[in-house]
């Protein structure tokens, strides 16, 4: 066996010498050829940037599978460390690129280790509108950072500050406006959704039925006279228990037939008991019959006056008789009296009721006449502050508006004791209405000033 395997050793060293010859004596130089397991043991690999790199040698035979392998692995470190060096900033617009080149790979397997530090570029591209953003963004912060700074006090208006307030001219805190309507919000008689605008109209219709001077144009009927019969008249609603609607509209209707027609002194009773029978008809469930008026009037009247004299009431007026009286609007303003008290309630219906009977609030709109009712009221019963800001929005008037209205209210309550027409004077000295009547009068009013508005 040993000599088989040195004659295999020796036939085969003779071939080598053979091959070795012919070739030198081909081309005369012996060719640079490399050994077959240095070519199979070197496995180049393209880089990002074109160039081919060495990847390095390995001692396992190098098979087809096993360099797609090293391929790929070569590929992934490359882009792994691509996705490391590139940046994007904003949306697309902003980006920042860097691309690395990979390390030398050893060209040869006896060669030292040899590391080459990749050169990094970096490329910026900035668009146009980025460049605008940026700049927009840019003035915005400025602008928030400017406002957000406090701008200290001048030395002027620290002055003024400290003369106002040693003045007393310092601003107060407003007075909150309190809503009136807001325990009715579930009360569907209260009208809530509608009743501003209700209001709203008749502040607006109130001057077509408005009443104005009259009494010169009766030669028979003057001031005193007209207060007689509404004098008795109240009591008439009394006796009859009425609802208060029907005696300011029953005032209505008469000053508004006396500035129309011409009534002779023997009919100014028969208007009034009319009236007052068509004002029933009007705001009364049961409203009394003509036969309760002819026997109150001790039958001054039969029942075919009462319907004629009627019947020219109506004629006359139209048949107008949704109007907006002073009620109307009393019962609004009380609302806005707050704190509800039922003795401003009572005072306000008293001089509302001395104001109607007494010729010289004519001149005066009905909602004139409830607010300054309610002002006075609070003046008697000295209900400070005697008007604030709720006040004046449901009514409409400021104070030294109502100033001169209130004023002859006040002036009628001071002399009601006195006043031989004492029907409203014994009405509400009542207990069931607080006597307020037995109260005494706002004298401080009178003796104040009117203000101008």
């Amino acid at each position: 066996m040993a000599s088989r395997h040195a004659g295999l050793q020796q036939n085969r060293a003779e071939a080598a010498g053979v091959v070795k010859q012919k070739n030198m004596a081909a081309g005369g130089v012996v060719k640079n050829r490399r050994a077959l397991g240095d070519i199979g043991n070197v496995v180049t690999v393209r880089g990002v940037d074109g160039k081919k790199q060495q990847l390095p040698q390995v001692s396992r035979p190098v098979t087809r599978s096993f360099g797609a392998q090293l391929l790929a692995n070569a590929q992934a470190v490359v882009v792994e460390k691509n996705k490391k060096q590139r940046a994007i900033v904003g949306d697309g617009a902003l980006e920042v690129k860097a691309v690395a080149r990979a390390a030398a790979v050893p060209k040869a397997v006896n060669q030292k280790k040899v590391t080459v530090k990749p050169k990094a570029v970096d490329v910026i591209v900035i668009s146009p509108e980025e460049e605008v953003k940026k700049v927009d963004k840019q003035l915005n912060k400025k602008a928030v950072e400017g406002s957000s700074k406090k701008k200290g006090q001048t030395f002027t208006s620290t002055l003024t500050a400290r003369s106002k307030a040693a003045c007393g001219l310092s601003k107060k805190p407003k007075v909150q406006i309190v809503d009136i309507d807001a325990a009715d919000a579930n009360n569907e008689l209260a009208a809530v959704e509608y009743v501003e605008d209700m209001y709203k109209f008749y502040k607006l219709v109130e001057n077509e039925t408005r009443v104005f001077d009259y009494i010169h144009s009766q030669p028979e009927i003057n001031e005193k006279m007209r207060a007689i019969l509404v004098d008795w008249l109240i009591e008439v609603h009394n006796k009859f228990d009425l609802m208060p609607e029907t005696l300011y509209l029953t005032m209505n209707i008469i000053d508004r037939y006396l500035a129309l027609k011409t009534v002779a002194r023997k009919e100014l009773q028969l208007l009034g008991i009319s009236s007052m029978l068509t004002a029933s008809k009007y705001e009364e469930i049961w409203a009394p019959e003509v036969n309760d008026f002819t026997k109150i009037s001790d039958n001054a009247y039969t029942n075919q006056q009462v319907l004629v004299m009627e019947k020219k009431i109506l004629g006359g007026l139209e048949w107008n008789l949704t109007v907006p009286t002073p009620y109307v609007f009393l019962v609004r303003f009380i609302k806005a009296s707050l704190p509800r008290d039922a003795a401003v309630e009572n005072m306000t219906y008293f001089l509302a009721e001395l104001g109607i009977m007494n010729y010289a609030t004519v001149m005066y709109c009905p909602s004139m006449i409830a607010a300054s009712a309610v002002y006075g009221a609070r003046c008697t019963l000295k209900k400070a502050p005697f008007w604030n800001e709720t006040l004046a929005l449901h009514t409409g008037f400021s104070e030294p508006q109502l100033m001169e209205c209130a004023k002859e209210l006040v002036r009628f309550h001071s002399g009601a004791a006195e006043n031989k027409l004492k029907a409203i004077y014994k009405k509400y000295s009542n207990a069931e209405r607080g006597a307020v009547s037995l109260l005494p009068p706002a004298k401080t009013l009178l003796t104040v000033a009117a203000p101008h508005s």
